[in-house]
């Protein structure tokens, strides 16, 4: 089993900007195949950002240039930059292992 505890949402200005952490325990061997979906009511999850070893990352279009994802190995972590944040951008962020592991999920609400 893997355990994934998110932390970091909260409430931010339009322009701002916002650093979620995962950190994952259990039986968990890498950061390999971790990252973010994240879900507004109605619609379905949407991938923000992947990472794998050797740091490939993949983001979905609507971030690209803006959130930026990274990981520590050694942590069992992995967090997530958000710049430039947009009232589009509140949702609910889950952080996720692969094949099938989710945390709770953490809100972000971007709003003046």
């Amino acid at each position: 089993q893997v355990q994934l505890e998110e932390s970091g949402g909260g409430l931010v200005q339009p322009g701002g900007s916002l650093r979620l952490s995962c950190a994952a325990s259990g039986r968990i061997f890498s950061i390999n195949g971790m990252g973010w979906y994240r879900q507004t009511p109605g619609k379905a999850r949407e991938l923000v950002a992947r990472i794998s070893n050797g740091g490939l990352t993949i983001y979905g279009d609507s971030v690209k240039g803006r959130f930026s994802i990274s990981g520590d190995n050694a942590k069992n972590s992995v967090y997530l930059q958000m710049d430039s944040l947009k009232p589009e951008d509140t949702a609910v962020y889950y952080c996720y292992k692969e094949p099938l592991y989710w945390g709770q999920g953490t809100q972000v609400t971007v709003s003046s």
